[in-house]
């Protein structure tokens, strides 16, 4: 405030100081306004103090506070929109990062799932053969035992070398089966482990995203109620400024600034010609008084009684006819 005051003092000083033309009530006297004029053309010095004086305008500043808040504001909600666009990266790399650990063991168990059900079909398979081959002996055997007392020699020859045949095709089976048993087991031990490394590992994973997005989430929050506060304190600062603004002062500051006089121009009066003639004739030869800056103010003539054209001029009567 105090240098506001003294910016209004070093500008009334300013227009104090410049020289004007002694007062001049005449009703199309310029002298004031053309003073001013003067001044204030005579360059960048006078134009700065006038500019700053003006800056110092209750109104005036309070105004430029609230472009200078609003200016503020947004500059504050451009900041914040670059830290939303930083934690939006953030959440983006955590999330990539995840899918990334993620996909790695997805493979692990697209992998062993694979090898699983493709084992599995073939322990299946080997197990139908297995079955198949224990149907064929058992009817070989059958075979040689029903007919032991009613085909020849050679047909019982026949008989036996089949069921030897069976019994071989089914030992190999049984081999077969058992080892594809034994390997669908290995695998499904190594898919059982790695099933629970998987769960765990998706637990940890789930565990870790929900805290890294409720924190995410709790600090948005934060920063959207900061940036409320940080508005409501601009807009306090507009509303101190505003406080501060005084109607009465801001009027006077420009009533100062503009002023051309402290008198109005004074009144247009009739003139007679013939009065005026014969007073410039009778006054021609006499000096004029001292410190008479201008001719005093002649009396208007009177009519004569009932004669609105009678008028009478150095004793010289003038009586219009009809």
């Amino acid at each position: 405030m105090e240098a506001v005051w003294n910016t209004f003092s070093s500008v009334e000083t300013f227009f104090r100081e410049t020289p004007c033309p002694m007062q001049n009530t005449d009703l199309i006297s310029t002298s004031g306004y053309d003073c001013i004029v003067q001044r204030t053309n005579e360059g960048r010095k006078s134009c700065k103090e006038f500019e700053d004086f003006l800056k110092d305008s209750t109104l005036k500043r309070a105004l430029d506070n609230f472009k200078m808040q609003v200016e503020n504001i947004g500059q504050s909600h451009i900041q914040l929109a670059q830290t939303l666009r930083e934690e939006a990266k953030k959440i983006e790399d955590f999330r990539e990062k995840q899918k990334f650990h993620r996909k790695k063991v997805e493979l692990i168990m697209d992998a062993i799932h694979k090898t699983r059900n493709l084992q599995f079909k073939k322990t299946l398979e080997a197990k139908r053969l297995y079955e198949q081959r224990c149907r064929d002996k058992d009817e070989a055997e059958q075979a040689v035992h029903r007919n032991a007392n009613l085909v020849t020699q050679k047909q019982q020859e026949k008989l036996f070398v089949k069921l030897a045949q069976t019994k071989t095709a089914l030992e190999d089976s049984d081999r077969v089966y058992q080892m594809n048993v034994a390997a669908v087991e290995k695998i499904r031990e190594e898919w059982q482990n790695e099933h629970i490394k998987a769960c765990e590992f998706f637990e940890s994973q789930e565990c870790e995203r929900i805290t890294y997005f409720r924190n995410a989430l709790w600090l948005h929050v934060n920063q959207l109620s900061q940036q409320c506060v940080k508005n409501d304190e601009c807009y306090e600062e507009v509303r101190k400024s505003l406080e501060m603004c005084s109607i009465e002062k801001d009027i006077q500051c420009f009533v100062n600034i503009h002023k051309t006089g402290t008198f109005p121009p004074t009144p247009v009066t009739y003139e007679n010609y013939y009065n005026t003639q014969k007073n410039s004739g009778s006054g021609r030869n006499q000096a004029p008084a001292s410190g008479m800056g201008r001719r005093p103010q002649l009396p208007v003539p009177s009519s004569g009684s009932g004669d609105p054209e009678y008028s009478t001029v150095d004793g010289y009567s003038l009586i219009q006819h009809h």
